[in-house]
């Protein structure tokens, strides 16, 4: 149940994240934005675990992941920027 659970509040974060960050290299599509809210969930939970802020039964909630997914999007975007990366959306 914890694993579905971060999926869900991690793809509602990622809802959030993109439009809390818009910007002119923000991947696009329903499997992009929900891999980017999960990513940031898990990046969330980890931390959050490490630190001490939940348990290890516990995932981050859905503020935490927010912040994770608006932490994975600048990261993407300054790879994308850098040209570490290929940005997807550009022809």
């Amino acid at each position: 149940m914890g694993i579905l659970w971060i999926v869900v509040i991690g793809f509602i974060a990622g809802l959030v994240a993109r439009w809390l960050y818009p910007g002119p290299n923000t991947p696009g599509g329903f499997l992009i934005t929900a891999g980017l809210g999960i990513a940031g969930a898990f990046l969330m939970t980890f931390l959050g675990q490490t630190i001490g802020w939940y348990g290890s039964n516990q995932g981050a909630g859905l503020v935490a992941a927010t912040l994770g997914a608006v932490l994975v999007l600048f990261i993407y975007n300054r790879l994308v920027a850098r040209g570490t990366i290929s940005d997807p959306g550009s022809s």
